[in-house]
């Protein structure tokens, strides 16, 4: 693929360039530069001062989780209840004949029911016989009708498992609706998911990745999880077939119920891909690829890691739930009045010894941590580890609620804060089931971004699709406004604590690409294979309140381009050189 982009804004991954051209030949960026190349490529793209990124890097997400639920019953698109009801409607109709028994899926959001608990009589009125469990947008709960329900055998006598909730009525039978563990009660019931399923998901989810100029990111989830299997063996495979276009960390994840952490962690070793990547040597026919220009980065080779790299040197620990069921571990009682602590999924014991054989094991640990006691508890246990490796890339993703006192830790434990900016607005489920339960004090430690960066921690930023659009520029819009223009409420949410939009990319970009250990992701640097996005406008010449009708127009993973959006008067081809005559037809 030879292309290239001229008169663009041009962002590495840390700063932004003088400089306004990028040429790719053979699919490896061979210089950064001014003006046009002594020869254009076949392709040419006027830019005319559009943003040209690194190719972003989503340091959480659930791609193959969120590609099957794309393609089972999405409720993903929907706004309000009875959107969500006329989907489900038209998934019923549409499967009808299938033969599959169970409906999957998911995508509501907890902010269309009260007290964000949706129940069974509501799918239960849908008059199907076939037993539906569909998570929510977070993954943190279920919603299932009766069938399924009396499927699993679950009624008032059913005890709660450690770590879960259960919805009831007041006279204990269940409503409909499981939080956290609860949820493998009807989950263990659904057949698991077939081969080709999970492929067809890791494929949809890529190509929905890559709409979004995302160019590589880290499984938030490698292993068996609430009813979905786990992709290890898809991206394998991907991989083997060259289907995989983009560059893969799996977090392997940590179960729950472990009580052998050695046998554990020898049987993650056993899982574990650091294999040495391949070469992508650049074309003989360029040779310009094999000396940078002036002006570019000297240390940058001629060759670059294979495209399509699965990697799972990462472990994946759940600390805790979500707020709004009140199972995020909190060091104070929630304000609301159910009250509690929430839930801590590991004692103490269990997370130091865990975390410190991990380490010497040379995992780098990947942490869910939304309340304020499960953040807390991770930093202790990193900062237990008596010799923590000085090239660890331990993270603590969600960090919804900080205490003040622990935001210095991260930056002195070396450990990296992954934000989801998305959520750091005040959008219903916010206003509903957050706020009233955290408090005023707490409410004011909510995703503390800029204390973050001005303590020195570093910084990353993900997704986690399909708990909300997986679209870089949504988040980058909250992460420098506090808030979304379709919010219930536009104030923003503790705006002292946003970023600014270079803060943001460089977290987006570079900052997660460190996380992966990826040298071809995360910068723009002559001598790699191309990984970049193209976005519609460019972000620092536009009133920032607009940053969320930016789109991605193209992206280039792996030296190839696998999504174009551009209109025809962007792109021209190469005019013919006058000096070479054209070859004659042979008929």
């Amino acid at each position: 693929m030879d292309l290239d982009i001229l008169d663009a804004t041009i962002f590495d991954g840390h700063s932004v360039l003088p400089a306004d051209r990028i040429s790719i030949r053979g699919g490896i960026v061979t210089e950064i530069g001014t003006g046009a190349p002594a020869q254009l490529a076949e392709r040419t793209i006027e830019a005319a001062g559009r943003l040209v990124t690194p190719g972003f890097v989503d340091a959480h997400v659930h791609t193959t989780f969120g590609g099957q639920e794309s393609l089972a019953c999405d409720l993903s698109g929907c706004e309000g209840l009875d959107e969500a009801m006329a989907a489900i409607r038209a998934h019923l109709d549409s499967t009808a004949d299938s033969g599959e028994e169970w409906v999957t899926g998911g995508g509501w959001s907890m902010a269309d029911f009260p007290g964000g608990a949706p129940r069974a009589e509501l799918l239960d009125a849908l008059g199907t016989t076939r037993p539906i469990m569909l998570v929510s947008r977070d993954h943190h709960s279920a919603w299932v009708n009766s069938t399924a329900m009396a499927v699993a055998g679950l009624d008032a006598t059913t005890s709660t498992p450690a770590g879960g909730v259960i919805e009831k009525d007041p006279d204990g039978t269940p409503t409909g609706c499981l939080h956290e563990s609860a949820m493998d009660i009807v989950g263990a019931h659904i057949p698991p998911a077939g081969d080709e399923e999970i492929l067809a998901g890791l494929l949809a989810g890529q190509s929905y990745l890559h709409r979004l100029g995302v160019t590589a990111w880290m499984d938030a989830i490698v292993g068996d999880y609430s009813g979905h299997r786990s992709p290890y063996d898809a991206y394998v495979r991907a991989e083997s077939n060259g289907q995989l276009c983009a560059e893969v960390v799996g977090s392997l994840w940590w179960p729950r119920g472990v009580e052998d952490i050695d046998a554990e962690v020898a049987r993650l070793v056993e899982l574990r891909r650091t294999h040495p990547e391949a070469t992508v040597p650049v074309p003989s026919t360029h040779p310009e690829a094999t000396v940078p220009a002036a002006g570019t980065h000297p240390e940058a080779t001629a060759s670059s890691p294979r495209p399509g790299a699965f990697r799972t040197h990462s472990v994946k620990f759940m600390l805790d739930g979500i707020i709004e069921s009140r199972t995020a571990a909190m060091s104070a009682e929630y304000a609301c009045a159910c009250g509690g602590f929430g839930t801590s999924y590991f004692t103490r014991d269990h997370l130091h010894r865990a975390f410190a054989a991990l380490d010497a094991a040379g995992f780098d640990i990947h942490c869910h941590a939304i309340g304020d006691a499960a953040v807390k508890a991770a930093l202790d246990a990193f900062e237990a580890i008596a010799a923590v490796r000085p090239d660890a890339r331990h993270h603590i993703a969600h960090v919804q609620v900080v205490d003040p006192v622990d935001i210095p830790r991260f930056a002195q434990l070396g450990i990296t804060a992954n934000l989801q900016a998305l959520w750091a607005c005040r959008d219903q489920q916010m206003i509903d089931l957050n706020l009233p339960c955290l408090g005023e004090e707490r409410s004011s430690w909510q995703y503390p971004f800029r204390s973050f960066r001005d303590s020195g921690a570093r910084l990353a930023m993900g997704s986690d699709w399909p708990v909300s659009t997986a679209d870089p520029w949504e988040a980058i819009h909250v992460a420098v406004n506090r808030s979304h223009p379709h919010d219930g409420d536009a104030a923003p949410l503790v705006p002292e604590e946003a970023i600014d939009i270079l803060t943001a990319l460089r977290a987006y970009t570079s900052g997660s690409a460190r996380l992966l250990r990826s040298s071809t992701n995360g910068r723009l640097r002559p001598g790699t294979v191309a990984n970049l996005a193209m976005a519609s406008a460019n972000p620092f010449e536009i009133d920032p309140e607009k940053l969320l009708d930016i789109r991605t127009e193209l992206t280039i993973a792996a030296g190839r381009i696998v999504h174009d959006a551009l209109s025809p008067e962007t792109v021209r081809p190469r005019d013919p050189d006058p000096a070479v005559a054209p070859t004659p037809d042979p008929t």
